[in-house]
């Protein structure tokens, strides 16, 4: 059973990794806020396995991305894709877990894509973009401008979470709950066997 859960994380995480590489640009937020798909099957493991076996396709995700395609953002995009991934997934499927419905689904993943935009936010503003920042010997108003040349209320780091991050959260959550939604039932039976 270990050696058909690990192929299987293995398998999810190579899967993300693929769905990683399509990226959709957003009107309201910088063009290093894309949205991509690799949440999905993270999520499909999360209620298949469980939420430890969830974080771990997102780690190993992370670590495939890397190997694959290297970095652009000196680590900090990934780091802030492994958490802010996990703290959609995890929540889900410990609601999940507890509760196997639909609408245990549902909630988990209403609850994970809300917990996912609090801790986008949270992170972007007081950890992430100032990182992303110093790694890159960038002024935080470089930042700021890069995101009211898109979105006139983005005026300093707070209204940058609020108007970027956030936005981008909540409707990443909601694609990707949605997707899961749609496919789970029909490939869960596979996961399982």
């Amino acid at each position: 059973m270990k050696v058909r859960y690990m192929a299987q994380m293995g398998m999810l995480a190579a899967i993300s990794v693929v769905l990683m590489l399509f990226e959709i640009p957003l009107p309201f937020a910088p063009a290093f806020y894309e949205i991509d798909f690799s949440e999905v099957p993270v999520m499909v493991g999360c209620f298949t396995m469980g939420p430890l076996a969830g974080a771990g396709i997102e780690f190993l995700k992370i670590l495939l991305n890397f190997a694959v395609n290297g970095t652009d953002t000196a680590g900090v995009g990934e780091f802030a894709n492994f958490l802010i991934g996990c703290s959609l997934v995890v929540p889900a499927a410990v609601i999940y877990k507890r509760k196997r419905t639909k609408s245990g689904a549902v909630i988990g993943m209403a609850v994970g894509t809300v917990f996912m935009t609090v801790v986008g936010c949270f992170l972007n503003a007081f950890v992430l973009l100032p990182a992303y920042a110093k790694a890159f010997g960038m002024p935080m108003d470089a930042l700021i401008g890069m995101g009211s040349a898109v979105n006139g209320y983005i005026k300093d780091l707070a209204t940058f979470a609020i108007f970027a991050v956030g936005p981008f959260n909540l409707l990443k959550g909601f694609l990707v709950s949605l997707i899961v939604l749609l496919i789970y039932k029909k490939i869960s039976p596979i996961l399982k066997m």
